[in-house]
């Protein structure tokens, strides 16, 4: 077979495809297990720590969530896609994911709250396309951490935005405002939209579950 004719090449180019997609099934299968276990971790470390449920490590983290967080049923048109419930102490507390837009896609977010749905108990993100040193920064710790314990007030809660935001966190924890990323007003703008919307799904799920 001549190199230089079109069956040799769509023979060596199948045969270098072939190879190719072998060696990276060869590597999904071996790595699968670990990927779903990792992929578990993340999604229920996020619900520990919108609860502000404190573990040092993966396994801890796992050992915590079966023992202390159920499944919470979410009534029609609450706006949530899963919530959860957890009892510590005689006191219930309430978390929501719920999905709303940002500015360069969606953004995913686990909201915690009391069973009054009077303070927030944290806040984390579990996915968002928004622009690294801009508005990817509400994945950052002193974006998210200004939400535990923050106030809920009638109408929700604030993120302040141009030239209020200082791009800090708001240290006042009674006051309802947190501080918004700078520079990144409508990145901002659409977390107070969607943490507001979660604050809805949570009192429509905290409501129900009386």
């Amino acid at each position: 077979m001549k190199k230089d004719s079109i069956v040799y090449v769509v023979v060596f180019t199948f045969v270098v495809c072939a190879a190719f997609v072998f060696f990276l099934a060869l590597a999904n299968e071996a790595t699968k297990d670990r990927v779903a276990a990792n992929r578990l971790f993340a999604e229920r470390a996020a619900v520990l720590d919108a609860f502000g449920i404190e573990y040092s490590a993966p396994p801890e983290a796992l050992e915590k969530y079966e023992r202390f967080v159920k499944d919470q049923p979410v009534p029609e048109g609450a706006g949530a896609e899963k919530a959860y419930r957890y009892e510590a102490d005689g006191k219930t507390f309430f978390a929501a994911r719920v999905t709303g837009a940002g500015l360069w896609g969606s953004i995913s977010i686990i909201l915690g709250a009391d069973a009054g749905v009077e303070r927030l108990t944290g806040l984390q993100i579990v996915a968002q396309n928004e622009t690294p040193g801009l508005g990817g920064r509400i994945d950052e710790a002193w974006f998210r951490g200004q939400f535990r314990g923050e106030r809920i007030g009638p109408e929700g809660i604030r993120v302040a935005t141009g030239a209020e935001s200082r791009g800090t966190g708001d240290p006042d924890p009674d006051n309802g405002l947190l501080d918004g990323v700078s520079g990144a007003s409508r990145t901002s703008q659409s977390m107070e939209a969607i943490v507001n919307g979660g604050i809805r799904a949570l009192r429509a799920i905290a409501g129900g579950a009386r």
